[in-house]
């Protein structure tokens, strides 16, 4: 007869748990009427957090949390979702249908949707569109503990406590939406929006540039040639889609560059 026998304490590697992770966009329905009916819905909600929807976050034990995008970073400024939100700046979302959201979720509604699932928020700061003074105010905002303009305003909307964000984006898919820039140019504004990450007492930030778009080995030899040695971590972008494009295994095809034969890896798309 055939025994089997499971060993659990010769583990030959780890998975980290943050790799199951998730992001939350304004994309849709993902955030109003989604994660977020508001304190006066008739949908179970707490503090506006839908109450259904986090317990199904909590049952999950999701690790991480990204906001606000995606696309939707590159626009966002988080001044405009800070405050009274009767008197919260509207914006267009021109990245996701051309709707007008009000911002009434914003900085401190993340925060309390990350405290009711039990997860730990990662935040993607403005480049395409934002500045370096707008992201290094809004970490003083989330993390700094004392006496300053950005710890009295966070006091002033409620919050006297900060946050101790640990996860911070520094951009977002920077080679398409987020910028349309070149690996070199966002390398620079990387190393450059990096500097002025302050680490505030009470945590280290863990700042995550912006990785290749699916196969583009170049970007990353680039960004990490040029500014590794500034960052904390590399997001890596590959998209699928229902019934849509997918990977088959890949080939090796041989190329020429100067007179020099070099073999390179090229892919084969075919429909899932």
């Amino acid at each position: 007869m055939s025994k089997l026998v499971i060993n659990t304490y010769d583990k030959k590697s780890r998975i980290d748990k943050n790799i199951y992770g998730n992001f939350s966009e304004h994309l849709g329905r993902c955030i109003y009427n989604g994660v977020y009916v508001g304190e006066g819905s008739p949908i179970p909600n707490e503090n506006g957090m839908r109450t259904d929807i986090v317990n199904a976050l909590r049952e999950m034990k999701l690790p991480v949390l990204r906001w606000p995008g995606g696309c939707f970073a590159d626009e966002y400024h988080w001044r405009d979702g800070i405050g009274p939100k009767e008197s919260r700046k509207k914006m267009v979302n021109t990245n996701w249908g051309g709707v007008t959201e009000d911002n009434s979720f914003g900085t401190h509604e993340f925060m309390e949707l990350c405290r009711q699932i039990g997860c730990e928020p990662y935040v993607n700061a403005n480049v395409g569109s934002g500045s370096v003074q707008e992201m290094s105010e809004w970490i003083e905002y989330m993390n700094f503990d004392g006496t300053s303009p950005m710890a009295e305003l966070r006091e002033k909307n409620g919050h006297p406590e900060p946050w101790h964000l640990k996860y911070l984006g520094i951009g977002n898919e920077s080679w398409g939406c987020g910028g349309n820039m070149t690996p070199e140019y966002y390398a620079n504004e990387f190393k450059r929006y990096s500097t002025f990450c302050r680490n505030y007492p009470g945590g280290r930030l863990f700042r995550i540039a912006c990785g290749p778009n699916a196969e583009d080995y170049r970007w990353t030899e680039v960004l990490m040639r040029e500014a590794g040695r500034h960052m904390d971590g590399l997001t890596l972008h590959y998209y699928t889609v229902p019934n849509g494009w997918g990977l088959k295994a890949p080939r090796r095809a041989l190329t020429r560059r100067n007179g020099t034969k070099r073999f390179t890896r090229r892919f084969a798309w075919r429909k899932s």
